[in-house]
């Protein structure tokens, strides 16, 4: 597969990992519409694709804004790029599906997690402007992963079970 890139360009940023406090905060809408908002969503894109990843929360380049990216497939394997700024799930429905999910906060880990099938994202973009988002599989999962980030949560947050007690016994050892 090809490298995915940016074309505006950007810097990649640092990744926060589980245990900095600005993934546990929830982010602030954002209010101000200009070139430093552009500047963050292409260092957001940037940084995704040097890390490999599906999608990027502002709060996990240390930034608490309303703000993310995304880049991944649906159920029917077409590609969705984009971001959406003051973004709000405004639906998470259909089948729950439990599948293998990961965070880069949380590198190197990927736990059962039980995300629903459907999910919809409404929001603006960088100039203002609203965006309706809808996804199916891999795509409305990552859509509520995202979502999840900007409240201030990390995926582990809705792990139950089994999942849950392997996800916190590992993350215990790695504190060790």
């Amino acid at each position: 597969m090809s490298k995915r890139t940016h074309t505006r360009g950007g810097t990649a940023r640092p990744i926060r990992l589980l245990g900095d406090p600005v993934l546990r905060t929830e982010c602030d809408p954002v209010r101000t519409f200009d070139a430093s908002l552009q500047r963050l969503v292409d260092d957001m894109f940037v940084t995704m694709y040097e890390e490999d990843g599906a999608g990027v929360a502002a709060n996990q380049v240390g930034v608490g804004l309303r703000v993310f990216v995304y880049d991944c497939k649906d159920d029917d394997g077409r590609r969705h790029v984009g971001h959406v700024v003051n973004p709000r799930l405004v639906a998470a429905d259909g089948e729950l599906l439990v599948e293998p999910e990961g965070c880069l906060s949380v590198p190197g880990m990927h736990f059962e997690t039980a995300r629903h099938a459907h999910a919809v994202v409404e929001g603006v973009d960088v100039k203002g402007k609203p965006v309706r988002v809808e996804g199916t599989g891999y795509f409305a999962r990552c859509l509520q992963h995202e979502c999840g980030h900007l409240e201030g949560n990390v995926y582990i947050d809705v792990l139950s079970g089994d999942a849950r007690r392997q996800a916190m016994r590992a993350i215990r050892s790695l504190s060790r």
